[in-house]
C-alpha cells in the first residue's frame, strides 16, 4: 500500500506532526506498512506538500528542534477520497483484513460502501478457494545432484498449503462476520451496539 495513502488518511482526520504519522505507523499501522522508516515519512510530506496536499505549521520549541504540524488541503482531501472510493480489485496475495488498507479509514466510507468492499473481497476469496484448495500439488520428483531431504520438503510444502488454507477460511469468516452485523445492526447504532455484536470477545490480555 502506498505510503502516501496512509499519511492523507490519518491527516483527514486530525492534523498531524511527522513523529505522530511515524507512531501512527509503527502501532495501529503496522500491519498496513510495516518498517517505515522516519526518512521515508518526510520525503512523502515533501511530496505531498509540492503536489499541494497538505500544509504545515510551525510551532517554535525553546531548546528543542521546531515542530511542523501537516494538514490536509482541500485538494488533499479530495486526492484521499478518490483513492478511498476508487474501485476495489482484492489482491492475489495472502489476505489482509484491511482489503488494501480502505478499512483503516472506515469513517470517511458509508456503510453500502463498506458492504461493497467486502462482498467483492469475499467473491475473489471463495473463487480462489474453490480454484486452489484441492489442486495437484505434487511437485514431481527432484532432479538435483545437490543434497535433497524429499519427505521434508513434502512435509513442508504440505504444512504451508494447510497454513494458508487456515488463514484464508478465518478471513473469509471475519469478513462474513462483518457483513452479518452491518446488515443486522440498525443504521443509528452506536459503538456499544456494534461491538456487542462482536464474537468471540478478545483472550483476556489481547
Amino acid at each position: 500500500m502506498k505510503l502516501e495513502n496512509i499519511l492523507l488518511g490519518v491527516l483527514a482526520r486530525h492534523p498531524s506532526t511527522g513523529y505522530d504519522l511515524k507512531k501512527y505507523l509503527d502501532v495501529h499501522g503496522r500491519f498496513l506498512r510495516p518498517n517505515t522508516q522516519m526518512s521515508q515519512v518526510y520525503r512523502t510530506l515533501a511530496a505531498m506538500e509540492a503536489n499541494e496536499w497538505v500544509a504545515h505549521t510551525v510551532e517554535s520549541r525553546p531548546g528543542a528542534t521546531d515542530a511542523k504540524t501537516y494538514r490536509l488541503t482541500d485538494e488533499g482531501m479530495t486526492v484521499f477520497l478518490d483513492w478511498l472510493n476508487s474501485p476495489y480489485i482484492p489482491s492475489a496475495q495472502l489476505p489482509a483484513l484491511i482489503l488494501d488498507g480502505r478499512l483503516a479509514f472506515p469513517g470517511f466510507l458509508t456503510r453500502e460502501q463498506v458492504l461493497h468492499l467486502v462482498d467483492a473481497e469475499l467473491a475473489a476469496r471463495r473463487e480462489a478457494i474453490a480454484k486452489n484448495r484441492f489442486r495437484n500439488r505434487d511437485l514431481g520428483a527432484a532432479e538435483t545432484d545437490a543434497p535433497f531431504d524429499a519427505p521434508l520438503a513434502e512435509l513442508i510444502g504440505e504444512w504451508s498449503h494447510r497454513v494458508g488454507a487456515s488463514t484464508m477460511d478465518h478471513h473469509v469468516a471475519a469478513l462474513e462476520q462483518l457483513r452479518a452485523i452491518l446488515l443486522d445492526t440498525p443504521e443509528d447504532a452506536g459503538t456499544e451496539e456494534y461491538l456487542a455484536r462482536l464474537a468471540p470477545p478478545l483472550p483476556s490480555g489481547a
